[in-house]
């Protein structure tokens, strides 16, 4: 499967996210069809190494997601505690993204 990129104009949601004491922002853009295509996480601390991390990890899963993988099977292979949350920034973006994402579980 090809690259799926999405469109120079579409549509975006911004929101706050607090992990492990560190406030991150997350802009999601979805495809037409609903489907999650990019994942853009920053923290305030630009430059930090958390900051850099986060940027990173939402790369790469961007584009993961435009080469086809599902959003679950990301998620699935990410850190959590013993309770099943995420430990990173990108685990707790696409736990709260996922729901409203019609990618297969």
């Amino acid at each position: 499967m090809g690259r799926r990129r999405l469109p120079q104009r579409r549509a975006s949601e911004t929101f706050d996210l607090e992990v492990a004491g560190l406030t991150y922002i997350v802009t999601a853009s979805r495809y037409e069809d609903g489907h999650l295509g990019k994942v853009f996480i920053t923290s305030p601390k630009l430059g930090s190494a958390a900051d850099t991390a986060a940027r990173d990890a939402a790369i790469v899963a961007s584009i993961a997601l435009q080469y086809g993988a599902p959003v679950d099977v990301i998620r699935r292979a990410l850190c959590r505690d013993g309770s099943g949350r995420a430990n990173g920034p990108l685990g707790a973006a696409l736990d709260r993204l996922a729901p409203a994402d019609g990618s297969p579980t």
